[in-house]
């Protein structure tokens, strides 16, 4: 349940322009990401904005395909929501929020064609690689959703392939083969709406009391991949029109924040 005098402080503080840390609207806050960050996965990275913080980490499999894609690699994303990342947060089996963050990363990477799935077969109908993407909040701050995203994408740009003679692979040696990405860069923005306000990456405060967000990927050249609506506030096709482009432009930003 909406807390109603949070809503009311936040709308009261939007109203002037700006918001409780002294960010405008449309403003991100500081964004870093840190690659190569563990040695056990193929490609990982660590996406900070602001205090949130996402580790995402990529491990590569050979595996059968799909009997309806027997010429295509596959991906399978998971999201965990670390209990030691906020009060809020449980152990046990996935729940919606981490869900919903998983098929989001899932269908940015997939609809976008960011990786090239035909190129990922070895053998058709025999072998391919399989792409596990798991991504761990560390620390909720707020906007978990662009994290997210983010740390899987630098992680996918980061993989190397493991040494694989046909038969075995050997994740002990890792190659200089790297996954078969597209130049495009996709990229994820939310956007959220909070009464007549439009703003992007909340804080944990604003979260709390959105009516609708949406969540945005697409390219360089502003082709859109993938959208999710989220909340229950329905919105006019003009607000969408200028959430989807706000989510454009600003992907600008996330992508520059990758070396």
């Amino acid at each position: 349940m909406m807390n109603k005098n949070l809503y009311g402080h936040i709308l009261k503080v939007l109203k002037s322009g700006k918001r409780f840390d002294g960010r405008g609207l449309t403003d991100y806050r500081k964004i870093s990401v840190e690659t190569g960050v563990t040695k056990t996965a193929e490609g990982s990275a660590l996406v900070r904005i602001g205090e949130t913080e996402v580790m995402a980490g990529v491990k590569l499999e050979v595996s059968k395909p799909y009997p309806d894609t027997p010429d295509k690699g596959t991906i399978i994303v998971g999201a965990e929501l670390l209990p030691l990342s906020s009060p809020e947060f449980e152990t046990g089996p996935p729940g919606i929020k981490a869900i919903e963050l998983a098929r989001v990363v899932d269908r940015g990477v997939r609809e976008s064609g960011f990786l090239d799935f035909k190129k990922m077969c070895i053998e058709e109908g025999e072998k391919v690689w399989t792409a596990l993407i798991d991504v761990c909040s560390m620390n909720d701050a707020g906007n978990l959703m662009d994290a997210c995203y983010l740390a899987a994408f630098a992680a996918l740009k980061d993989v190397r392939l493991p040494k694989f003679d046909g038969e075995k692979l050997d994740y002990k040696e890792k190659t200089s083969k790297k996954l078969p990405l597209s130049a495009d860069d996709p990229i994820s923005v939310t956007v959220v709406k909070i009464g007549e306000h439009i703003l992007i990456d909340p804080t944990i405060e604003e979260g709390k009391v959105i009516d609708a967000r949406i969540t945005v990927n697409s390219k360089k050249d502003g082709t859109l991949c993938a959208l999710q609506k989220g909340e229950e506030t329905p919105l006019m096709p003009e607000e969408i029109v200028e959430m989807v482009d706000l989510a454009v432009e600003k992907s600008k930003e996330l992508r520059g924040a990758i070396k």
